[in-house]
């Protein structure tokens, strides 16, 4: 099922942050440092269906052996793992590059959430390398988000995985990314990653590349908090004409809809 990007609030913050988030996730994909595999990230098999059933009996066997060893670092970073590469092999990639996210990779994605969650209460030391694949999982969920709210808790937690990943493996692209991410919900820490990319990078030219591409996005996420704030304001009104005093701000999106405006082109059923 594809969410009607047509009319309303939807369409205006789909003209607002839509390329946005697009750029945003590239970054996240690719202005990274270390070597990855890609197909850990989208799996492009046609037998999809197939390594995803894989990927889950996997996580099924690691998640036997947490019953018997609860709080593991070592098996909740596999599962964590396991979980997303059995989300992103549900994921249909479109040749225009726009993602379908199934509702069965929504739900491994979640699943990959909780277990990230358990893994960094468990261990003093997060992997770098687990951190780069939850960091683009968890901007997919964003856009599955009911509510701003819940889209800006989802992009901190991205934020926080990119930063195990910039302060473990300090890069131009490490810090860049990092401050993509932050400009959302967290502009401090987008200029703390800002000053860090700009110490790295080698040349002045390079510097001014990194400050053009910063400011650019940095407006757009400003506009993109406006709209969040017209949205909370409008809830308010609705409420108190309503007589109901309020939800305290929590600003739900209507049924159907995604307060990201597609950061992925779309979502599939």
């Amino acid at each position: 099922m594809l969410f009607d990007l047509r009319g309303g609030r939807r369409g205006k913050i789909v003209k607002i942050v839509y390329a946005v988030l697009a750029v945003l996730m590239g970054l996240s994909l690719f202005l990274v440092v270390g070597g990855f595999n890609l197909a850990e990230l989208f799996n492009s098999n046609s037998s999809s269906g197939e390594a995803a059933k894989a990927y889950e009996e996997q996580a099924e066997q690691i998640e036997a052996k947490l019953r018997k060893d609860p709080g593991e670092p070592k098996l909740l970073g596999s599962l964590t793992r396991t979980q997303i590469n059995a989300g992103n092999a549900q994921v249909t990639v479109e040749p225009s590059g726009a993602r379908q996210v199934s509702t069965e990779a929504a739900q491994e994605y979640q699943k990959a959430y909780q277990s990230w969650s358990e893994y960094l209460k468990a261990t003093k030391e997060p992997e770098a390398g687990l951190a780069l694949l939850v960091a683009p999982m968890l901007l997919q969920l964003a856009e599955l988000s009911t509510s701003y709210p819940q889209a800006d808790t989802r992009i901190e937690s991205a934020s926080e995985a990119q930063q195990i990943v910039a302060e473990e493996r300090p890069s131009v692209n490490a810090w860049t990314t990092l401050a993509f991410y932050s400009y959302f919900t967290n502009p401090k820490l987008a200029e703390k990653a800002r000053a860090e990319a700009l110490k790295l990078a080698p040349n002045e030219e390079q510097r001014k590349a990194i400050e053009k591409q910063l400011d650019e996005f940095q407006k757009n996420a400003d506009r993109y908090r406006g709209e969040k704030a017209k949205a909370e304001k409008a809830e308010k009104e609705a409420a108190k004409a309503g007589g109901t005093g309020g939800t305290g701000g929590s600003a739900p999106v209507p049924s159907g809809e995604n307060p990201l405006g597609g950061l992925g082109g779309g979502l599939g059923e």
